[in-house]
């Protein structure tokens, strides 16, 4: 059987708060993003979907712990999937507590459309500081970029450069790493030196600006793919364009 591509959405925002709204606005904006989409399942233990018909009053109930729990679309042929978590201060940067959210989605051409107005609903849902969308298998990738590994020394691939762990990295307004689409607050827009009229030149033309004042940024027209030379070169260049981003520009 052929695996199906994924989309792999991720999201960084501050801590919630008791019963915080943003979980609703996240699964709202997930659902305006990509048309007939409607996230008003969950998932029994043994894994199939059970229909929730008063999803929005059940979310609410069940933010804590500074998460969500998983919800989906309903379709094992077609899954859709968010889910949100705490993370804590001792592994998040700056020593801040984060509201990390995780959506999964095929990658087929109706949600490569919609990708990037997903990616910008679930952020600024969240009111995030950054996020990012990519494929699963260049999502692989990137993540051995991450340095230490559990093995030793860092090992990205590709020729990809190696990344702080997230504790490592001295604001949460810094991304960690890059995607294919890319989602940065205005602040962490600011951290980062984006936008410049004459650096930023190209990736403007595949840039648009979100409500909040935040920009999606795109490396590349395609899906993200790393066997293919041009999308490589892509991705390398954004990394030395942005050496703030994954903590490279300060000593551990």
């Amino acid at each position: 059987m052929t695996r199906r591509r994924a989309l792999s959405v991720r999201v960084y925002a501050p801590a919630l708060v008791g019963k915080d709204g943003r979980t609703l606005d996240v699964i709202h904006g997930m659902e305006a993003a990509l048309p007939g989409l409607r996230m008003a399942w969950r998932i029994s233990e043994g894994g199939r979907p059970i229909a929730l018909p008063h999803r929005d009053a059940w979310l609410a109930e069940r933010t804590q712990n500074g998460g969500f729990p998983l919800l989906c679309n309903g379709d094992e042929s077609y899954p859709v999937t968010v889910s949100g978590r705490g993370t804590s201060a001792l592994f998040s940067p700056g020593g801040q507590s984060l509201f990390e959210v995780n959506a999964k989605l095929p990658l087929d051409e109706p949600v490569i459309v919609a990708a990037a107005a997903m990616l910008e609903a679930v952020a600024e849902g969240a009111r995030s500081f950054w996020g990012r969308a990519t494929p699963d298998d260049a999502a692989l990738d990137i993540a051995y970029q991450t340095a230490p590994t559990q093995e030793g020394p860092p090992s990205p691939r590709r020729g990809l450069p190696a990344l702080k762990l997230s504790q490592h990295i001295r604001s949460p307004e810094i991304p960690s790493y890059l995607g294919w689409l890319n989602y940065w607050s205005a602040a962490a827009g600011q951290a980062i030196g984006f936008p410049d009229p004459v650096r930023d030149a190209e990736l403007l033309t595949r840039a648009r600006r979100t409500p909040s004042g935040g920009w999606v940024v795109k490396l590349t027209n395609e899906p993200l793919n790393l066997d293919n030379p041009a999308h490589l070169d892509a991705l390398k260049r954004a990394y030395e364009r942005f050496p703030e981003i994954g903590g490279r520009d300060s000593p551990r």
